[in-house]
């Protein structure tokens, strides 16, 4: 407690000099020997002796001249990269998280992740298995301009003009049948692809065409319909039952028997491997409109291929353990 009454022998500036340099004095201030970022870091201040917390300011000078952690997103052009930067910061509980969306898919790994086994809340320092997880590298898979292309038009119904452009175009992705192919048997001399398209024609009734037979359909497509009435009677119940056959036919007069399925390769990802993928071709008619549709049969199967592809590599050239999905925000 200060001592505010003055000596007898002092005149009132005395007094007022040595009262102000009392109110003003202040401890003298020691820094930590080392961070201890568990304790606080408190100094006195003259005003009325408070108790101010200055441990913000000392871990903001502290990271001024060297951070205390890592933390930070980095994001990588290729999947090389990823692998670099995850090998070059990794440590015993870095993690890699696949994030399989078909439109977004992305590979992080999180340096600074927790440690494995269960959580302790109740230690007094804190959870030593507890990590910020701040640390990052991230791989957004690029699609090819191919497999965005032909998902745009999978479904879309397409007129003869719009058709035609986009099978021109995309001319280059359009492999004709080979001769197994259109034999449609599977064999053990046929390569593997070739029994999974033979395979896949066989489930949904199909049959291969070749990028000519598109090329032509789309400048000289013409569809006639006939309409038929059929009547048909039971003999033994007298019963009679009426049916409308319709029919399309093309400019000759014979019925139309087209290819329904075309075999494009694409890669799912930028500069990645060709997949051979069977696409549906069918056509609809209204008046006197028709409608051509490309469908991609299963693309989901070609994705997961390539993408797995690429997360075994990541896995086999880091050796970290992966997940798929999002990690925690």
């Amino acid at each position: 407690m200060l001592n505010l009454t003055p000596l007898s022998n002092d005149n009132p500036a005395q007094t007022m000099r040595d009262t102000m340099l009392e109110l003003s004095k202040h401890d003298a201030i020691a820094l930590p020997d080392g961070m201890d970022l568990t304790k606080p870091f408190l100094i006195t201040v003259p005003d009325k002796r408070k108790v101010e917390d200055l441990t913000h300011k000392y871990l903001s000078a502290a990271q001024h001249l060297k951070p205390t952690q890592r933390k930070g997103t980095a994001r990588l052009k290729d999947l090389e990269s990823l692998i670099a930067w995850a090998n070059r910061f990794k440590g015993d509980s870095s993690v890699l998280f696949a994030n399989p969306v078909m439109d977004t898919p992305s590979l992080t790994c999180i340096a600074d992740y927790h440690d494995e086994g269960p959580a302790d809340p109740t230690n007094p320092l804190g959870d030593p298995s507890a990590r910020h997880g701040h640390h990052r590298g991230v791989y957004d898979f690029p699609l090819s301009e191919d497999w965005k292309a032909w998902m745009a038009v999978s479904d879309t119904p397409l007129e003869k003009d719009d058709m035609g452009e986009f099978i021109e175009t995309q001319a280059k992705n359009i492999m004709d049948p080979t001769p197994a192919i259109l034999a449609g048997v599977q064999d053990d001399k046929n390569d593997d692809w070739e029994n999974r398209l033979i395979e896949t024609a066989c489930k949904i009734e199909g049959r291969y065409g070749q990028l000519t037979q598109l090329l032509q359909m789309s400048k000289q497509f013409l569809v006639n319909e006939t309409s038929d009435l059929k009547l048909t009677t039971n003999r033994d119940t007298g019963e009679a039952e009426m049916k409308f056959i319709n029919e399309h036919k093309g400019l000759n007069g014979q019925p139309l028997n087209l290819p329904n399925l075309i075999i494009i390769a694409i890669p799912v990802f930028l500069n990645g491997p060709l997949y051979r993928m069977p696409v549906r071709f069918r056509y609809r008619k209204t008046g006197g409109q028709v409608k051509f549709i490309l469908s991609i049969y299963n693309p989901e199967k070609a994705f997961e291929a390539s993408f797995d592809e690429s997360l075994d590599l990541a896995v086999a050239h880091t050796d970290l353990p992966l997940f798929k999905g999002t990690p925690e925000a």
